[in-house]
């Protein structure tokens, strides 16, 4: 199904791809869309939430913001799939890493997502669901990251709604139980994918060492985690 526009989203005409890129913050998303893509047009400004469409290798590509936080990828992901029909959807964006032997610049992929947050509780569910990404994307993603040397870590992440918590020691339960990092969007798409019956996959790179207290800067993870780029428009 498609419509002309959304609360939130009006493409006023241009193509939204069955494939998009979803980074959280708009202006890597206008960065995507300016670096890797041709014939790039703009899809969505409604509040400064940016999307692009273009191509990569000759194939159509969609690249949108999504904010902060499993409320708000969600409302854009349940949008972009049941208005715009949008088939595979990939979470680009930054994490912090749990694990000893994870490095700054390292790529993540989620297999599947775990969480603090109450989303998933509409579904109405008997039991906890466990949101997991797409097993064909996942497989396609870890084939163009060792093709290119990258390393990468495929496992669990951890969804978060808390970004600054009141518990120092909050995340040491989920590191033991190999948590790789913790992100703040995930499981909301994931379940939104898995709901709709299309594909989802999440790559991040570690921005953040919860161990070892490493850090990039801002201006970095706006603009420098191009191996987790150029790994997810493989998958176009």
């Amino acid at each position: 199904m498609t419509t002309t526009s959304t609360p939130h989203i009006d493409p006023h005409g241009v193509e939204i791809a069955e494939t998009i890129l979803l980074p959280g913050d708009p202006l890597r998303a206008k960065f995507i869309a300016e670096t890797y893509l041709d014939g790039v047009q703009c899809f969505n400004e409604v509040r400064n939430m940016l999307g692009f469409t273009g191509t990569y290798r000759g194939k159509q590509v969609s690249v949108m913001g999504t904010g902060m936080g499993i409320p708000s990828i969600s409302l854009y992901t349940y949008e972009l799939i049941h208005f715009f029909g949008v088939k595979n959807l990939v979470r680009v964006g930054s994490c912090g890493a749990m694990q000893e032997g994870m490095d700054l610049y390292d790529v993540v992929i989620a297999q599947g997502a775990s969480t603090d947050s109450n989303y998933l509780h509409q579904f109405g569910v008997p039991g906890t669901f466990a949101p997991l990404s797409s097993y064909r994307l996942l497989e396609q993603a870890k084939r163009a990251a060792d093709e290119r040397g990258q390393r990468t870590h495929v496992g669990n992440v951890l969804s978060s709604d808390v970004f600054y918590n009141a518990d120092p020691d909050a995340m040491e339960p989920w590191r033991k139980l190999g948590v790789l990092a913790v992100e703040m969007e995930s499981a909301g798409l994931f379940v939104n994918a898995a709901a709709a019956g299309v594909d989802a996959l999440g790559i991040f790179t570690v921005s953040d060492n919860l161990l070892t207290h490493a850090q990039t800067t801002p201006q970095e993870r706006q603009t420098a985690f191009k191996d987790m780029i150029e790994i997810a428009l493989e998958l176009a």
